[in-house]
């Protein structure tokens, strides 16, 4: 006891010197102040005050922050929508000026997120009245832009910056999104028919092409066909002719009548139109006058065209 009694005053500055030791955390940055004035700021550690005549006005982290949004605009054309969005910002940096932005410009932090939200929202509006309700899903990111852009500006001045912001939902009333449905299934049956309308118009040109190839085809097959037989029948009259023309020259060397052959041409004929006529009826005029027509009539054609000049026509 007696040394209590002696050495309180020792105990005393003891209990000063220790209450003047503050710990900050990491990540954290202490504002001091000094009856009532800023003084200066305590970075994570170990630190020491002033007993007694400072004091500790606020803790600040510097850490990131989000909050989530809810609210709803108006867009050019009289139509709501609802935007649920995410907001992640932090304090811009650990400088002492930017500090004591963030210590001295809101009273407390209730205060500064009112401010913020209403500043987004603002923003938000703003922009959304300019346009129109079918526009909005399309400019998501260009919102996403221009929100940033003023927003920071802002936030700059309360010693804050907007690391992103996320609007994760757009949505409109049931009467609105029940006609964009019907707007869009509409665009997509026509889709369909126009792709359906192609697809006929292809398989029918197709056709198209596939058939006059295949008469093409065939009409050059025919003609081929119908040159061919004429050069047969060319070459066959060629042949006979040379036959008869052969067959006449030795029955000139044995001194007999070439008639002989024209009639055995006739006969030949009426044999081959008998066997293979199938019952086809035929007039032929059999009399000795009409025999000698005909076989006039075959030598006038001989005469016209001898085996020496069909064989210069071919040449040529």
């Amino acid at each position: 006891m007696d040394f209590f009694a002696n050495y309180w005053w020792l105990i005393v500055v003891l209990f000063i010197i220790f209450s003047g030791l503050v710990t900050v955390n990491q990540a954290t940055i202490a504002v001091i102040t000094m009856f009532g004035k800023y003084q200066r700021i305590l970075r994570p550690g170990l630190n020491f005050k002033i007993p007694i005549f400072e004091q500790i006005y606020r803790r600040i982290s510097i850490q990131n922050r989000s909050v989530e949004l809810e609210f709803q605009a108006v867009t050019q054309d009289q139509a709501n929508v609802y935007f649920k969005s995410m907001l992640l910002y932090a304090v811009m940096n650990a400088d002492e000026e930017t500090i004591k932005k963030v210590a001295f410009k809101f009273i407390a932090d209730k205060d500064l997120m009112q401010a913020l939200i209403r500043t987004i929202e603002g923003n938000i509006r703003s922009y959304v009245a300019t346009k129109r309700q079918s526009e909005i899903l399309g400019l998501r990111k260009d919102l996403v832009e221009s929100v940033k852009s003023e927003v920071d500006h802002v936030l700059e001045e309360w010693g804050y910056h907007l690391l992103d912001l996320q609007i994760n939902d757009i949505t409109f009333d049931k009467v609105i999104l029940d006609s964009m449905s019907r707007v869009v299934a509409s665009n997509n049956l026509k889709a369909a028919a126009e792709n359906e309308g192609q697809a006929l118009l292809i398989t029918k040109t197709k056709g198209a092409e596939a058939e006059g190839n295949a008469i093409k085809i065939s009409a050059e097959a025919e003609r081929e066909a119908a040159r061919l037989r004429g050069q047969g029948v060319a070459l066959f009259r060629e042949e006979v002719a040379k036959g008869m023309s052969q067959a006449a020259e030795q029955m000139k060397q044995a001194n007999l009548d070439t008639n002989v052959i024209l009639f055995s041409m006739w006969t030949e004929a009426i044999k081959n139109f008998a066997e293979v006529g199938r019952g086809n009826m035929m007039f032929l005029d059999g009399s000795t006058d009409g025999m000698q027509r005909t076989m006039q009539q075959l030598m006038g054609l001989l005469k016209m065209n001898p085996p020496g000049n069909r064989d210069n026509d071919n040449k040529g």
